[in-house]
């Protein structure tokens, strides 16, 4: 967080710090969580639990690849062990960030990311998460559109199936070149047509149309299970898009999606401080 930045929180600390603050603000449905990319990376599983818990977060995505190892390729006694971990815990453990895409025009390349996602279903249920993040990534170079949306929005049926035979959600990023767009993404999750997968809001640039987030909520609210918030200080409308999601009833998560720090701690409380302004 630079410095405009830090300024920008402490005042929104100091606001909630106020007299009477408190009482004039109505509490939000929904918690603040965070993703491990990229303020948390490279800490241990039990280092990311207590930088949470310090910081009155309530949940987490692992993204794979991070220091906190937790992958489809542990064991079951590993996977009892992070289960125990969180249960232990404040910390929600609430999904499993997989770079899992399904826009490949290669069936073999596809039917790869397909095995790979359902092992991480498999690594949700051991763990008692409740989703898998999967994404699309961009459209394929001399690819009809039409055949990949079909093709996308036939693995993620394929894995919704898969899903819910285990009792876990699949959430699709808003997310790639041009698949980010929010009419392609609702088109592409019309098209899955299976109640087991849902979106993952991104906050991405391409979600504000003259400053409002409007017409992106009204074409991804009806399947939003989970959201994805960056820096709170950048100037994307999270004023409005909170308020979208408290008058739509939304109760899940948003989960901070940050730059590393050398403060987490640190960075964290102001960042809480802030959402909770906004969320007010």
């Amino acid at each position: 967080m630079n410095r405009r930045n830090f300024l920008a929180a402490a005042s929104a600390s100091a606001a909630l710090a106020a007299p009477g603050a408190a009482a004039a603000a109505q509490p939000a449905r929904f918690r603040l969580g965070s993703v491990t990319y990229n303020l948390l990376q490279n800490m241990e599983l039990a280092t990311i639990i207590a930088t949470l818990e310090r910081a009155g977060l309530a949940a987490v995505e692992l993204r794979t690849g991070h220091k906190h190892g937790v992958e489809p390729s542990i064991d079951s006694a590993a996977r009892a062990k992070v289960k125990e971990s969180f249960a232990q815990s404040k910390i929600r453990l609430l999904s499993f960030g997989s770079t899992c895409e399904f826009q490949s025009p290669d069936e073999a390349e596809r039917r790869r990311q397909l095995e790979i996602a359902k092992s991480f279903v498999d690594l949700a249920k051991d763990t008692g998460a409740m989703a898998v993040k999967v994404r699309p990534n961009g459209l394929p170079n001399g690819v009809p559109l039409d055949t990949t949306v079909k093709n996308i929005a036939a693995g993620l049926h394929e894995l919704g199936d898969y899903g819910q035979s285990k009792g876990i959600e699949i959430w699709m990023e808003v997310h790639g070149p041009k698949t980010q767009e929010f009419p392609l993404a609702a088109r592409i999750l019309q098209a899955a047509g299976h109640k087991n997968v849902g979106a993952c809001w991104n906050s991405n640039p391409t979600d504000v149309v003259d400053g409002s987030v409007k017409q992106a909520f009204a074409a991804l609210g009806p399947f939003i299970r989970n959201c994805h918030i960056s820096e709170l200080t950048s100037g994307y409308p999270y004023k409005e898009f909170f308020g979208l999601l408290r008058e739509s009833g939304y109760s899940r998560y948003t989960l901070a999606e940050v730059a590393e720090s050398k403060e987490p701690d640190r960075f964290l409380l102001y960042y809480k401080a802030l959402w909770e302004q906004l969320v007010a």
